[in-house]
């Protein structure tokens, strides 16, 4: 990854989550491995995603901001801290001939610097004092992506590829019924650990795609079934499509555009196992041309049976 994770996305220091979000987004759309295998594409790729992985969390924002971490989300040495330490009047290491070196045993050393503040850090993130200098254990970084699913494999379920900044491709199962801004976690798939600790985990922020045909309202499914002026009229059986493939719906005789009939347990699969509905909209389609029969029919028909669905109780 670049030294500067602004330049790396083609943005400001200034600028806004959206516009981090969208720039990482338009470098995705040429960049990703899997849609342009130049070798130079892929290196961009991966550092405006390490970037924006970065830049997206406020907190590790404003701390590369401040220069406490550097791109790599790594702590910077703090290059006064061992200093003001070996200075300080009651450093049991400051001894009567200042100046020469007396270290003794690291761990005796790192114990008494860092102090319970260490090993109350290692143990929230995973770690541990073995004793003895290098011997420290930790459990590696989490690392936070954005992933984006169409609708359909959000709804019934499936495995999508992605390529992690590394370069490493990896298949995802995506559970059905995932929802916008629901979290996947793959373990073992974030940041090496130290010593003998664990890596940490990836964690996928699903965005899904929004879908011209279908809606999703909760649990439920929301879709607009086209239907005939003489199916309206007559009724009868029209096939509609849902999640699980087409269906016959029966449309009712006499049926008005706007009208909405329900498939029990055609929506979402919920966390308990069951699901949630599905809702089809009828829309009245004329046909393409109205001939001389049909308005001579509609003519004749209105001078007896004129109503104006416009009024109340219509």
């Amino acid at each position: 990854m670049a030294d500067d994770p602004y330049a790396a996305l083609g943005v400001a220091k200034t600028a806004s989550d959206a516009e981090i979000k969208k720039a990482y987004r338009r470098i995705a759309k040429t960049d990703h491995p899997d849609l342009n295998s130049d070798p130079a594409a892929q290196d961009r790729f991966k550092a405006a995603a390490a970037a924006y992985d970065l830049l997206k969390d406020p907190e590790q924002r404003a701390r590369f901001d401040r220069g406490e971490i550097d791109a790599q989300g790594q702590e910077r040495p703090q290059r006064r801290y061992y200093r003001d330490f070996a200075e300080a009047g009651d450093n049991p290491y400051t001894g009567p001939h200042r100046g020469q070196a007396n270290y003794g045993d690291f761990s005796d050393v790192f114990e008494d610097l860092f102090g319970g503040r260490a090993e109350a850090r290692a143990g929230r993130a995973g770690g541990r004092w073995s004793g003895g200098a290098g011997s420290f254990d930790m459990r590696g970084a989490d690392h936070r992506y954005n992933l984006e699913v169409d609708f359909m494999t959000a709804a019934r379920g499936g495995t999508t590829r992605i390529t992690l900044p590394d370069g490493h491709a990896l298949d995802v199962q995506i559970p059905a019924g995932t929802r916008d801004g629901q979290t996947i976690r793959l373990r073992g798939k974030g940041g090496p650990g130290m010593g003998n600790g664990q890596p940490g985990d990836a964690l996928l922020t699903i965005s899904v795609a929004d879908d011209p045909d279908w809606r999703r309202n909760g649990d439920d499914i929301e879709t607009t079934l086209a239907i005939s002026l003489d199916e309206a009229v007559l009724g009868g059986k029209v096939e509609a499509q849902t999640i699980d493939g087409p269906v016959m719906l029966t449309v009712p005789k006499g049926a008005s555009g706007g009208q909405r009939l329900r498939l029990r347990g055609r929506g979402l699969k919920r966390a308990n196992g069951t699901r949630g509905d599905h809702h089809v909209e009828l829309k009245i389609v004329m046909p393409p041309r109205i001939d001389d029969e049909l308005a001579q029919f509609i003519t004749r028909w209105r001078e007896d049976h004129a109503y104006d669905p416009r009024k109340g109780g219509a």
